[in-house]
């Protein structure tokens, strides 16, 4: 019987060894379910700075109209994705690709939490070997654990930038192993895998025949690298791998995480009908009104305006969280993002890194700055750490890094250090 663990956010730390495994897991969920309704600045959340449907319209060059087809009767819709949908989806991932993608190659899911948990459920099984990039987003690594799969945690460091050692990913490889999953761009820390190194990866999965599954849920927020610099990361589907598969949706990049959409990409048809027969057990199709929307944002009169909207808070955002931080380099150290909406952020005194655990919750308690702490959202390792949402409404930040300045002027002495 496979074993599905509560969600947190992380930890494997030992391997899983079939179905027995049990996952050493924070509480990235719980956190944001405890805390995210009682926040009065809340500087945790992953998204850009959602819209309405009212403000998505005003962002689209078409004249007038809505993104939904009131007189549409609402039937399942088309069950894999409309065709105005997927072609949207096609048309952004073939602008930079060597051979074009068709709409036949992307299957719309609920979000892309259901288009990792699909993929996942249809690449593993007990007995294989997954290699996943770390820190980031739990369930990729904790699904392929509860499938009974034995999980290697391939690690980005901090005082590497957050990148990626490809010896280290050629060490960890065994004769079993099935899958590398990567986050690019990266949750929690902002980094991007550079292009050289994807390109490497993609060298050796396609030497062993291993499934690539790259995350890439903050693509293409990209807020201080240019399309021209030569580690600017294509997306993995771009790469000419036949194992290569792309999750994506539309809540983080694209500031819409109410219409629950989502998508898997990839040149393989055995991966897409293997995923479409899995969804059939658990979704049948996305709302026809989500469908809609997502449609209507992707759509060349619209997609472009939307993303320059969310790519200038970015900017203008970690600008802001740049300065703040320069101006408390006592108590505080980071590696700047490179994208996506999220800054790993360390806080230490007296040497020390801070209980992040108590140092967020003091620090909501005081001031209703909500943060997330690395430790117990990213792992044990990440002691004194606080990911900082950073692309929320301006003001939000503003006024949220100004109650945490009085915070650590008035009450930082009393937060205690890690153990």
């Amino acid at each position: 019987m496979v074993k599905i663990e509560p969600f947190g956010v992380e930890q494997v730390r030992a391997q899983g060894t079939g179905n027995n495994t049990r996952l050493l897991i924070a509480d990235f969920e719980k956190w944001m379910d405890e805390y995210e309704t009682k926040a009065k600045y809340n500087i945790a959340e992953s998204c850009a700075a959602s819209i309405s449907v009212d403000d998505l319209c005003s962002l689209s060059e078409k004249s007038a109209g809505s993104p939904l087809a009131l007189s549409t009767k609402l039937t399942y819709g088309a069950i894999r994705g409309s065709e105005s949908l997927r072609g949207n989806l096609a048309r952004l991932y073939s602008s930079k690709a060597t051979s074009p993608l068709s709409p036949g190659q992307i299957l719309i899911t609920s979000g892309a939490i259901s288009a990792n948990f699909l993929l996942l459920y249809t690449l593993v099984g007990s007995g294989d070997h997954v290699i996943c990039h770390h820190p980031t987003y739990q369930q990729l690594y904790s699904v392929p654990v509860s499938l009974g799969a034995d999980v290697s945690l391939w690690e980005a460091r901090e005082e590497k930038k957050w990148q990626l050692d490809v010896g280290e990913l050629k060490s960890l490889i065994k004769p079993n192993t099935k899958l590398i999953i990567i986050n690019n761009p990266n949750n929690p820390t902002g980094a991007i895998i550079p292009r050289t190194v994807m390109e490497e990866v993609v060298d050796i999965a396609r030497e062993h025949d291993i499934y690539i599954m790259s995350d890439e849920v903050y693509r293409p927020l990209f807020h201080s690298i240019s399309p021209m610099d030569k580690d600017f990361p294509p997306s993995i589907l771009s790469l000419a791998y036949h194992k290569a598969v792309a999750t994506g949706s539309l809540s983080k990049a694209y500031a819409l995480a109410g219409i629950r959409v989502g998508w898997i990409a990839s040149r393989s048809p055995e991966v897409l009908e293997s995923c479409a027969n899995a969804r059939d057990y658990t979704t049948i199709s996305v709302s026809q009104l989500d469908d809609q929307v997502a449609s209507f944002a992707l759509d060349p009169s619209c997609v472009h305006n939307l993303l320059g909207r969310n790519i200038r808070l970015a900017k203008t955002n970690l600008d802001m969280l740049s300065n703040f931080i320069e101006q408390h380099r006592w108590l505080c150290e980071w590696v700047k993002p490179v994208a996506g909406t999220t800054a790993f952020v360390k806080f230490s005194r007296e040497g020390r890194a801070v209980n992040d655990v108590e140092f967020c919750k003091l620090l909501q308690e005081k001031t209703g700055v909500m943060f997330c702490p690395g430790s117990r959202c990213f792992g044990e390792e990440f002691r004194g750490y606080v990911r900082v949402g950073f692309t929320c409404e301006t003001e939000v930040l503003s006024d949220g890094l100004a109650a945490l300045k009085g915070f650590l002027r008035d009450e930082y002495q009393s937060v205690p250090l890690a153990s």
